[in-house]
């Protein structure tokens, strides 16, 4: 049975849901002890993941926001970091939050994660950790999914609310799951996949 596209309602909630959290991850404030090590560990994350993924060369990072994970994406040196938001603005923001080094080797677009601007087979890997959890159904995970099937020559990494059933949503996208961790092992705060394609 084929699924709904999602309405536009939903894309619009799930980019400015991606988008406000994004903003509140990007709070300059001194940060405290919890949120020092909220930080520590989604790097470590993300670095574990990579790793599973195989190091990729040329990543996009979708739904990026203020570019909270360009340090740890660039620290592989001879990658290449695209980026895309729905925003301008936050595109610009981040443009303001990381030094000259890094940046040059960042590339920003605007654009939906429902519809990106690249070729099929364009990039190793999308890495879509902020967007992926906030959207709020089945259908328009599906939507995500297929595009990141057409973009992505190799994996994905998604972030997802360890409660939502996604697993059988992966395979019909046609993905398999490499691996998966939680944020905080055995609790059902969020979880980091990465997926393969597998047609």
């Amino acid at each position: 049975m084929q699924s709904q596209p999602p309405s536009s309602i939903e894309i619009e909630f799930a980019e400015r849901a991606g988008q406000e959290h994004a903003r509140v991850c990007a709070d300059t404030r001194p940060p405290g002890l919890l949120r020092r090590l909220g930080l520590w560990r989604d790097e470590q994350l993300v670095r574990r993941a990579l790793k599973i993924a195989g190091e990729p060369g040329l990543i996009l990072d979708l739904a990026c926001g203020t570019g909270r994970f360009w340090p740890v994406l660039a620290e592989h040196g001879n990658r290449v970091i695209l980026a895309s938001d729905n925003s301008q603005d936050m595109l610009d923001h981040a443009r303001t939050h990381h030094p000259t080094s890094l940046l040059k080797r960042v590339k920003t677009f605007q654009g939906s994660a429902f519809s990106i601007g690249l070729s099929a087979n364009a990039v190793d890997c999308i890495f879509c950790l902020e967007l992926f959890r906030h959207v709020p159904s089945s259908e328009a995970r599906q939507a995500l999914l297929q595009e990141f099937h057409r973009v992505s020559r190799d994996t994905v990494i998604v972030s997802v609310a360890s409660h939502t059933p996604v697993e059988d949503e992966f395979r019909q996208a046609g993905f398999e799951v490499l691996n998966y961790q939680e944020f905080i092992p055995g609790s059902s705060v969020w979880r980091v996949y990465v997926l393969r394609k597998t047609g």
